[in-house]
This record gives C-alpha cells, sequence and structure tokens, in this order.
C-alpha cells in the first residue's frame, strides 16, 4: 500500500507535472480546513461583488485570447478545474505570496465535478456565492466551522462517500455548504485535502498563496506556474450527481 503523505520536504514526484496522482489509499490528510462564515448580503449586492469579480477575470480571458502570453512568461489568464482564473497580484523578488481570482464553472451546467486535490504550500481563500448559487467545500478529513464573524445562518455540514475510489476502498468526505449570497473565508493547510463545487452561475473565489515562489524552489520545478503545485486525489472528473446533492440543511457544523 502506498504510504501516507508526508508534508515536509518536497511533495511531488515529478515537480513539472500539472495532472499528478496521488493514491487515495495512501493519504491521510496532516491537518483540517477552517472554515469561517464572514457575512451575508441582499442578493442584489452580492450578485453586483461577484459580477465585478468575475468580470475582471472574464476580461484577462478575453485579452489573452486576443494577445497572447509570450512564451516563457508567466501566463496570468489560466484554467483550472473549478473554474477560469485570473492572477490579479504576481509574487515578486522578496514578496512570496500571489493572489488570484477564480470565476466558478457551474458544475451542473457543465456537467462535471472538479476533483479532490491538495496542494504543496498552504492556501487562504474567499469564496463569494450570489443568487441561486451555493458552493460545496469537501474534504476527507472533517472541515472545522469557526463561528460566524457576524449574522449568518446554519451552514449545512454532511458526510458522505468519496465516489470514484478504487474497487473496495471506501473514503468518508466531510462537506460544507456555502449558501446563496455569502462570503465564507477558508484556510487550507498544507497536504490538507480539498475540493471546491459551485452549483449555479454566480459563484467566485479570491485565494492567496502565501507561499507560492518558496513551492517553486522547494519542489523543484523549472519555473513558477500557478498550477505545478497542485496533486490530485483521482484521476478521472465526476459527473455532477457526485457532487450536487447540498446535505439537510438542519445538520449542525463541527467546531
Amino acid at each position: 500500500m502506498t504510504q501516507p503523505t508526508e508534508t515536509i520536504g518536497r511533495m511531488k514526484r515529478s515537480p513539472d507535472h500539472e495532472d499528478e496522482i496521488l493514491d487515495i489509499r495512501g493519504h491521510r490528510d496532516p491537518d483540517r480546513n477552517r472554515l469561517t462564515p464572514v457575512v451575508q448580503l441582499p442578493p442584489e449586492t452580492a450578485l453586483t461583488v461577484v459580477d465585478a469579480l468575475s468580470g475582471l477575470v472574464r476580461a484577462a480571458h478575453r485579452g489573452e485570447g486576443e494577445r497572447p502570453t509570450p512564451a516563457g512568461e508567466l501566463k496570468r489568464a489560466q484554467v483550472f478545474e473549478e473554474g477560469d482564473v485570473f492572477m490579479l497580484e504576481p509574487p515578486f523578488p522578496g514578496f512570496f505570496a500571489d493572489r488570484y481570482l477564480m470565476d466558478f464553472y457551474d458544475t451542473a451546467a457543465r456537467d462535471i465535478c472538479s476533483r479532490m486535490h491538495l496542494h504543496t504550500g498552504l492556501r487562504f481563500v474567499r469564496m463569494m456565492t450570489g443568487p441561486d448559487t451555493t458552493i460545496r467545500v469537501s474534504s476527507l478529513s472533517p472541515i472545522t466551522v469557526r463561528p460566524p464573524t457576524g449574522r449568518f445562518a446554519p451552514l449545512s455540514c454532511f458526510a458522505d462517500d468519496l465516489p470514484g475510489t478504487p474497487d473496495g476502498v471506501r473514503r468518508e468526505r466531510h462537506n460544507v455548504i456555502v449558501p446563496p449570497n455569502a462570503w465564507v473565508d477558508m484556510q487550507i493547510p498544507r497536504g490538507v485535502s480539498h475540493q471546491f463545487n459551485a452549483v449555479g452561475p454566480n459563484a467566485v473565489i479570491d485565494s492567496v498563496h502565501p507561499e507560492e515562489s518558496i513551492e517553486t524552489l522547494r519542489e523543484g520545478m523549472s519555473g513558477y506556474r500557478m498550477m505545478a503545485q497542485t496533486i490530485f486525489l483521482a484521476r478521472d472528473r465526476g459527473p455532477a450527481a457526485t457532487c450536487a446533492d447540498t446535505g439537510a440543511p438542519e445538520t449542525t457544523p463541527p467546531r
């Protein structure tokens, strides 16, 4: 059996591989993700914020299509499994973090769920939803839901079986549903599994990667890229039915 993931030193077998797969049977999260409900907004306010941020991503991708980034330069408009992204603030010498925006895909419209994965460095993400849209946040370990910073309706939290595992292998998946018109913050420690899937058209992530430049050196990559620090825990993406359930609304968030 594959040994549990080690989070000291390098984590990738092939530093430049952008679709590296880790055997789900051997992975154990070294920590837990922390999710903080921040604020719920009136629908029209939430939609204005989400539209403004996702509009930056869409404009960046239109620009990339019209004026492609020259070979050898950092491409700031890229595509992730969960959505289109735009690196809003790149790192520079002496400042190792970057920041990107992600315009979520609508899982239901595409009938594709993103895969469970982990990163070789810690992450901080703020997820924002507008009307008629939820985000299902998942992990192989229970997600700690911290007390809300203001008035916030109870979150739906539940567990199910991770789909797509090898024959005879069962892994429990822990889920929290971000409701419509909401902001939540999530702290993702290095090497901890997570999975994001939006259901609905209005969702965006504002993400900060405080170790991004350090990761490039630690993992031994040949050059700085936004995707090379990801390790997936499944080979294939599942259909929308495997991540569409939002659970029972009366469930109590874990602390």
